[in-house]
Order: structure tokens, then C-alpha cells, then sequence
């Protein structure tokens, strides 16, 4: 299977509410809230180092079977500049992606750095629903 490292649109970033264990590297979020600045669209998003998907990415994403992956609870909030910017965008429901898989076997891991790496199956998932912003390399383990 192919496997590519992809670093998603960032849309803001960790708000006030965010929990996170700094002790190690990547640090480890505990609890995580995104404050948006912009949006440009993408379903897949990134505030290193966590990622956020649409309810919508998440149920194509367990509908498909993939492996390496829970989601949790996020909370969203709009920064001023988000209201200033982009008045009247509505955002779709956001979950948190938490990776978990091993890199090269599991369609959706972490590489040591805190990169994501999504396999050809889930990657093709996400483009399907709007992946337009993220930059896409291959892996090789």
C-alpha cells in the first residue's frame, strides 16, 4: 500500500482551552480547542499538533473502514478576525482526529516529528470531500 505524509491547511490554532502535556515532543494534547482565523474550505485541518476533521470526513473515514484512528470531541470557537473576514461562513461540524496507527501498516499514523501519514485509501477519502489546501508527499518507512 502507498503511503504519503500530509500536512493539512491550518486554519488557526490551539485556543486558550487546550490541555497539553509539554514534557515530551511532539507534546501530547489532553484536551483540545481550535480557534479559527480563516477557512479556506479543506475538511481536514491542522494546529500542530493535532488535527481536526468534518463529521462529515469522519463518517466517510469509519464508513471506509480505515484503521490507526479515533476521533474525539473538539471544542471551535471563531477569533475576531474569523468574524471579520469571513462574516456569514457557517463551519460544518468539526471532530478531533486522533492518530494512533503505526506508520507504514495503518491507514492513518503519526511519524516521530508529529507529521501525519495517511495511506492511498485514506487520503483518497478526504480528497473526495475537499483537500485542496494540504501539501502531500510521499512516505517511505
Amino acid at each position: 500500500m502507498t503511503y504519503h505524509i500530509v500536512e493539512p491547511e491550518v486554519a488557526g490554532g490551539l485556543g486558550a482551552s487546550t490541555v497539553l502535556d509539554r514534557s515530551c515532543h511532539p507534546p501530547v494534547v489532553q484536551r483540545l480547542h481550535y480557534e479559527f482565523e480563516g477557512w479556506l474550505g479543506d475538511v481536514l485541518l491542522e494546529s500542530f499538533p493535532a488535527f481536526i476533521v468534518t463529521e462529515e470526513a469522519r463518517q466517510a473515514l469509519v464508513q471506509e473502514g480505515v484503521t490507526g484512528a479515533r476521533f474525539d470531541e473538539v471544542e471551535v470557537s471563531l477569533s475576531d478576525t474569523f468574524r471579520e473576514t469571513q462574516p456569514g461562513t457557517t463551519l460544518p461540524r468539526f471532530v478531533w482526529l486522533r492518530p494512533e496507527g503505526e506508520p507504514g501498516r495503518d491507514d492513518i499514523a503519526t511519524a516521530r516529528d508529529g507529521r501525519l501519514i495517511l495511506s492511498q485509501r485514506a487520503l483518497d477519502v478526504l480528497r473526495a470531500r475537499g483537500l485542496s489546501q494540504a501539501l502531500v508527499e510521499p512516505f517511505t518507512s
